[in-house]
This record gives C-alpha cells, sequence and structure tokens, in this order.
C-alpha cells in the first residue's frame, strides 16, 4: 500500500511539473490562475496569469521568463481584466477555440480561429508567439498572437495589412504601468500610395517616418538597417507589412509605444537592464507637420521652420505665390537633398518609371507641386508625384532622400515682371563682377606671403611631412569606403601605406568652423607629446588649401562607439572599463604636469578617447588645446568652444578655464564609464536631473551602486566601483578649488586612501538648453564675461 500511495505521489508530481514547464495546452487541460503557466521550449517566454505595477486585476500575458524584471510582451484581455474577486480559466475547446472564462464561465477574451482542427493544440512558441495549430500540422498556424499585438513588436513580427485576412496590425500603447488597456499612442503602416510607417496620437499623426524608399523609410534614420538590427518591408498582393530582427540572435530587444514617454522606443537588454536604443520623435522637427503647409523643418537652423522656395509665409504655413497662376505660368524644378519626402496623401505612384519619366510627368501635369523616385536604391527607379499641399517636410544633415520641387520661372508673368526682373538681374550680375575682381586682386596680393608662410610653418613644425600623393594613394583617393567619422575639424579617413602601415588622416575641411589656426595649435601641441595614453602624431600634410594630420590608427576607433551602443558596451567589464578610467587619468596627468608644455585639452570627451586593439585609451584632438609655460595654470577667453555637456561651470559661463576645467571633464567621463550613459541628454522617469544630478542623489541616499551600467556583475567589484563614482563626484563639483588635480586622482585610483565626501556638482539640475547657457553667458555682469558662446556637439572619429 505505501508503495502504491509513493507510486501516485510521484506520479502526481511529475504531472504538475509537466504542467508547469510544458509548452503546449491541449484539450484536456486548463490554465488556472494559481501559478501554472506554458513555457516556451528554448525557456525564453511565460504564458500566464499576472498583476501590472499596483493593479489588483489580473490579465492573461506573455513575458520573458529569464529577464527578473517582469517584462509583459503580449496581453491577452487588456480591454477586460479580471477582477481581485473573481477567478478565471484559459481552456482550449474542440475546434480549436481558446477561451478566457471567469469564474461564472462567461467569457472575457477569446480567439476568432475560423478554421476548425481536429487536434488542436496552443503552444508558446519561442519567438514569444502563442499559436493555435493541428498537432498533425504544426506548421500552419489557425491562429496567431503575432497577428493581435499589443504594445511591443518582438523581432519577426509583421505590422502592417494583411490583404486576404483584413488584419491591420498595429501596436499601441498601454494606458499607464497598472493598465494595459489601450492608450492613446499606437504605431503602424498606412498604406495610401506609398506605404509609410505612421505614430498616431488618437487618430492623429504624431511622427511620420515616410515612405518606405527601398532601404527603409525615410524619415526614419533609425530605421537604416546596421550592424546590430535588420529592417524589412514586404508589399504583395496579399501582405504590405514591416519586420526586423537582430543580426546576432542572442540579442534580446524589443520596440514599444510608451504613453508615457510619448514615444515609439527600442530596448535592448543588456548588462541586466532594459536599455534605451533609440526612440522617436527625438526632437522638435520629428513632430507631424509643425512647420504647416510648404514648410520645411531644419532643427540646426533657428527658426527651425522655412518656407519653400515660391511659397510665402502665411497662417502658420506658407502659401504658394507665383505657381497659383497654374497652368498659366511658367515653372522650374529645383533639386533638394537630405529630406524627408512630404506625405504620400495626395500623390500618384508609378513603379516602373525612370526619375527623367517621372519629371516628365509632373511637368506636364500643372497640379504637380513635386516628385521623387520611388525606390532610391541603384541611382533611383519608381516615381511619386505630389499634387497641391506638402506636409511634413524635414531637411536633415545628411543621409535622406532627393526632392525635386516646382518653383516658378524668372520670366513667369508680365512684361513689367520681366523687365523687373532683367533689371535685378544685371544689377546683381555687375555687383558680384565688381566683388569678384576685389576678391581676385585681394587674394594675389596675399599669395606670397602665404607661400612664405606655409615654408616657414613647414621648418617650425619640425614633424614627418607627407606628400599630398601619397595620402591620396593610402586613403584611395579619400574614399567614402575609408572614412571613419566627422568632427567639426573634418573628416578623418584609414588609410594603408605601400610599407603596410594603417594610418588615420584627419583632412582640414574647407567648411570647417575650425581652420588653419586650429590645426597649427593641434600639430604644435602634440609634435613633442609621448605618452602611451596619447595618441601618436606620425606627421603632417600642408599642400596649397590642403591641410592635414596623419596620427597612428586604433583599432577599436573612438570609445562613444562602444560605451553607448547597448550591444556593443557589453564588451566592456569591469576590469575594462577602470583600465580606460586609469589610462585616461594617467594621460591627463602627463599633459597637465609632466609634459614640456602645460597643456589644457579643453574638449575631453569620450569621442576624443580612442581605444587600441588591447583597449588601452588614447586622448586625441587637440585642436582646441592651450598649452601654458612656467608657473601658468588657466586662462581666461571671450570665445568659449568645448562640448556641452563635459564643460565645466566657470568655463561655460565665465570663459575661465584651467586644469580643473579638463579635471570636471574628466569626472563627467568617469560617471558616464560607470553608467554607460550620456551626460547629454540624460532622462530618468523619476525626475528631471541630468546625469551628474542623478549620480549626486544616489550617492545622497547610499544607493551609487545604482549608478553601474555593466550588470550584477558589479557586485564583484562593489568597493571598486563606489571608489570610482566618489573620484568622479570630486571631479565634478561646482567649485574648481574644491576639485582635485589629476596627480592626486591618479593616487585615489591606484591606493585604498580614506576619500573625502564630494560637495555639489556643477550644472546637475537638470538637462540645460542651448538658449539658457548663451543667456547666462551675454548676461554676465562680471568683467570676464563670455560674449561669444560657440559650442560644438559633433561626434568624433
Amino acid at each position: 500500500m505505501k508503495k502504491l500511495i509513493s507510486f501516485f505521489l510521484v506520479l502526481t508530481t511529475s504531472l504538475l511539473l509537466t504542467t508547469a514547464i510544458s509548452d503546449t495546452l491541449d484539450t484536456s487541460h486548463i490554465l488556472r490562475d494559481n501559478g501554472e503557466t506554458l513555457i516556451s521550449s528554448g525557456d525564453t517566454f511565460e504564458l500566464g496569469f499576472f498583476s501590472p505595477g499596483n493593479s489588483t486585476n489580473r490579465y492573461i500575458g506573455i513575458w520573458y521568463r529569464n529577464i527578473p524584471l517582469q517584462t509583459v510582451v503580449w496581453v491577452a484581455n487588456r480591454a477586460n481584466p479580471i477582477p481581485q474577486t473573481s477567478s478565471a480559466t484559459l481552456t482550449l475547446f474542440h475546434g480549436g477555440l481558446l477561451l478566457l472564462l471567469n469564474h461564472t464561465n462567461a467569457a472575457l477574451w477569446s480567439t476568432n480561429t475560423s478554421t476548425p482542427a481536429h487536434d488542436p493544440v496552443a503552444r508558446l512558441l519561442d519567438s514569444g508567439n502563442l499559436v493555435v495549430v493541428d498537432r498533425h500540422n504544426p506548421d500552419k498556424y489557425l491562429w496567431q498572437s503575432f497577428d493581435y499585438p499589443t504594445d511591443t513588436l518582438l523581432p519577426g513580427m509583421k505590422l502592417g495589412w494583411d490583404s486576404t485576412s483584413g488584419l491591420n496590425r498595429r501596436i499601441s500603447s498601454w494606458k499607464g504601468p497598472d493598465d494595459p488597456s489601450p492608450g492613446e499612442l499606437s504605431f503602424g503602416v498606412e498604406l495610401d500610395v506609398q506605404p509609410q510607417s505612421i505614430l498616431w496620437r488618437g487618430t492623429a499623426k504624431y511622427y511620420r517616418a515616410g515612405p518606405w524608399n527601398g532601404m527603409r523609410f525615410g524619415g526614419g534614420p533609425e530605421l537604416r538597417s546596421n550592424t546590430v538590427f535588420r529592417f524589412r518591408f514586404a508589399s504583395g498582393p496579399e501582405e504590405h507589412y514591416y519586420t526586423w530582427w537582430p543580426v546576432n540572435k542572442s540579442v534580446i530587444s524589443r520596440l514599444v509605444v510608451n504613453d508615457t514617454a510619448g514615444a515609439r522606443q527600442r530596448y535592448v537588454w543588456g548588462q541586466g537592464s532594459w536599455r534605451l536604443y533609440g526612440s522617436v520623435p527625438q526632437d522638435y522637427c520629428d513632430g507631424y507637420g509643425l512647420c504647416g503647409p510648404n514648410g520645411v523643418c531644419a532643427i540646426i537652423d533657428v527658426p527651425s521652420c522655412e518656407c519653400l522656395p515660391g511659397f510665402e509665409p502665411r497662417g502658420g504655413g506658407c502659401e504658394r505665390g507665383e505657381l497659383a497662376e497654374g497652368c498659366n505660368g511658367k515653372s522650374d524644378f529645383v533639386r533638394f537633398t537630405d529630406l524627408k519626402v512630404p506625405d504620400t496623401n495626395s500623390s500618384w505612384m508609378n513603379r516602373n518609371m525612370s526619375l527623367v519619366e517621372c519629371r516628365e510627368a509632373c511637368v506636364g501635369n500643372c497640379s504637380c507641386t513635386a516628385y521623387a523616385s520611388r525606390d532610391i536604391r541603384d541611382g533611383g527607379t519608381g516615381c511619386i508625384l505630389w499634387f497641391g499641399d506638402l506636409y511634413d517636410i524635414r531637411r536633415y544633415s545628411s543621409g535622406a532622400q532627393d526632392l525635386f520641387i516646382r518653383i516658378p520661372s524668372l520670366d513667369t508673368g508680365s512684361g513689367g515682371r520681366k523687365r523687373e526682373v532683367l533689371i535685378v538681374t544685371i544689377s546683381i550680375a555687375i555687383g558680384l563682377l565688381l566683388l569678384s575682381l576685389g576678391i581676385i586682386y585681394f587674394c594675389r596680393k596675399r599669395k606670397r606671403p602665404n607661400r612664405q608662410l606655409s615654408q616657414s610653418r613647414n621648418k617650425k613644425l619640425d614633424l614627418p611631412l607627407f606628400d599630398l600623393s601619397t595620402l591620396t594613394k593610402a586613403t584611395d583617393n579619400f574614399s567614402s569606403d575609408n572614412k571613419l567619422g566627422e568632427g567639426g575639424y573634418g573628416p578623418v579617413y584609414k588609410g594603408l601605406l605601400d610599407d603596410g602601415g594603417e594610418i588615420a588622416v584627419k583632412r582640414l575641411s574647407t567648411s570647417s568652423h575650425q581652420g588653419v589656426d586650429e590645426f597649427m595649435n593641434e600639430v604644435i601641441c602634440t609634435a613633442k607629446l609621448e605618452h602611451r595614453n596619447l595618441v601618436k602624431l606620425l606627421g603632417c600634410c600642408i599642400h596649397g588649401d590642403e591641410y592635414m594630420l596623419v596620427y597612428e590608427y586604433l583599432t577599436n576607433k573612438s570609445l562613444d562607439l562602444i560605451l553607448f551602443d547597448p550591444v556593443k558596451s557589453m564588451e566592456l567589464d569591469w576590469p575594462t572599463r577602470i583600465k580606460i578610467i586609469n589610462g585616461i587619468a594617467r594621460g591627463l596627468m602627463y599633459l597637465h604636469q609632466d609634459s614640456r608644455l602645460r597643456i589644457i585639452h579643453r574638449d575631453l570627451k569620450a569621442s576624443n578617447i580612442l581605444l587600441d586593439s588591447d583597449m588601452n585609451p588614447k586622448i586625441s584632438d587637440f585642436g582646441l588645446a592651450r598649452a601654458f609655460g612656467g608657473n601658468e595654470t588657466g586662462a581666461n577667453t571671450k570665445r568659449v568652444v568645448g562640448t556641452y555637456g563635459y564643460m565645466s561651470p566657470e568655463y561655460a559661463v565665465d570663459g575661465l578655464f584651467s586644469v580643473k576645467s579638463d579635471v570636471f571633464s574628466f569626472g563627467v567621463l568617469v560617471l558616464e564609464i560607470i553608467s554607460g550613459e550620456r551626460n547629454r541628454g540624460f532622462s530618468h522617469r523619476d525626475h528631471s536631473l541630468n546625469l551628474l544630478g542623478h549620480a549626486w542623489m544616489l550617492y545622497k541616499e547610499e544607493k551609487a551602486l545604482e549608478l553601474a551600467g555593466f550588470g550584477f556583475e558589479y557586485r564583484c567589484y562593489a568597493s571598486n566601483v563606489l571608489r570610482s563614482i566618489q573620484i568622479g563626484l570630486l571631479c565634478v563639483q561646482e567649485s574648481p578649488e574644491e576639485r582635485p588635480t589629476m596627480s592626486s586622482v591618479v593616487l585615489m585610483l591606484s591606493n585604498e586612501t580614506v576619500l573625502t565626501r564630494p560637495k555639489q556638482p556643477g550644472f546637475f539640475t537638470g538637462r540645460l538648453t542651448l538658449e539658457a547657457t548663451h543667456e547666462n553667458s551675454t548676461s554676465s555682469k562680471t568683467p570676464s564675461s563670455v560674449n561669444e558662446m560657440t559650442i560644438t556637439t559633433f561626434d568624433g572619429r
């Protein structure tokens, strides 16, 4: 009898365990709200009953199984919760109908399977998809949760239309963290003439990523395929959908619409937390149609809205001027580059036309206001014509699309108008001719002294000189394929010398905000520097108007490309991060006290820290540096240059810089390296503090370890991490006198001496705007106030 009882106990336990770990629900089982769940075969997702946040209501949903923070990706009964006073079961009926029933057997939610199954099962897949299939035909889905998404788009899910079933797949936000019912935001694909992705607030367009141009949605820079994600849009007779997936299948990522943030966000799981990879809207110009009809928004301009050529400002937008004559007026087309093309609501599309045929079609229709290629691949194919007003155009600095816009011809109008245009044209031509003659005279006058100046500079540089032909050959004629990046100075190219040596060539751009003076400054400051944590200057090239610096090439490029990338940053364990911090500290100490001249860098930031193959850091970009001799330790300037987020308060506001300004920048870098977050643009759901303020708050609350951005590993190095955070806070103290010198910092990092408690950091209360900073700088009453604020926000190599 005992053996029989034992047998039944083992059998019962086995059945319970099987129910708990199975990925399948069949007609002989019921899923109850008593802890029972379905678990996908790869142990990735789990389905069961849950209560979100502080809510007491119950829902049936799917969440990640092995992520400590419960992250729900799908909710069945989001609009019909189970009250706390009730209970419910999930049941699969014969035929394949999946039903959520309450304690009175009333249906709270059900599937709508149209094709009956002989032996149905509901199965949770490792993709996070709950499917209903016939056990004998498991590859044919009779119903799937991926067709009815909630707020999350997982890899492989389709967003868009299925014409055979009539499905329009959209994701819509939760109302709040405690309420999964549909909120105001939704994200999907609008078909119209040319499919485009839209973020709606209610029924109004809130953000538009533009039409699909063969490679991406034209106005969505974050939707470009890269080394981390791939994107695809499929358009056929039965389906029009967008989908995405990570290149590395081990990357855990999700795309959500967030009502609270008012944004569509992409997250990547790494180092113990969800890290924001991208978000839209990103800025003012991402708002739908903010500049009104026929207006163009450009975030780099002030004001940011402007009218298209031939249009005049009128009532919150722009109205057509000469083009209002319609077919009675003559017109031309002007090509505009790097635009998000207008909303395709009032447009016409042809898949097969060439760009020339597209232009002819627009010329032949006087109602046509613009045209563009439908597909930008292979030089452009297909045609889109726009009619009437043009809405939601945005200008980007690069990487967007060409748009050809109809503008009035100069010969449009009456004879009087023609005479007016002729007079103005002749006047302008004469003026330009006189100006050109003056410029030629001036240039010829200066030509000989400039040649002498270049020769004297060459002698003064005392550096190896590279021929222009050598660098042209090494970089394959400065090919875009060899371009490593671009900063305020100009582009940087990778080069390969004849002897096999790899170099980085920094080429002064003709449109550079910096210039020859900064070029010479960088050469003079770095020519004699020799330290393992400073990038090595190999030589330079001065040839006519060409100015180039030649540096050693570093395999891992700049720190920011790894540190702020949710996937790549996983390579940075704590030993690597502290090695980088120590290396930067030693390099900076050398500049401040051990080099031939005392050098203040003035632009220390993550993009100016380069990493070699062993992840050793090297400080680079000395274009803004200042050298001092003797006992000089600082100076005052009326022209503030540097990068917002790294500048010390006394420098940004009063133009006072010293070695302590670099110490402040170093402190910001330390906190960024520990947290994996940028100081500039840092945001937190609970407050408006920047990264410095956030670190300061956590330190005061004795929760400083929460700043660590590299997962649970920090627990093994807790004391070391805490010490580094404290050193970072000491370096960003508001008063420069309170900040340590770099020699003191190196000492603190290398031993266990007791540290003083840091005081309040500077610039910690929130995310200051450039306008606010400029106001502060110009309204200061002190004699040394900043009269010119030049803040460079360019990314380094």
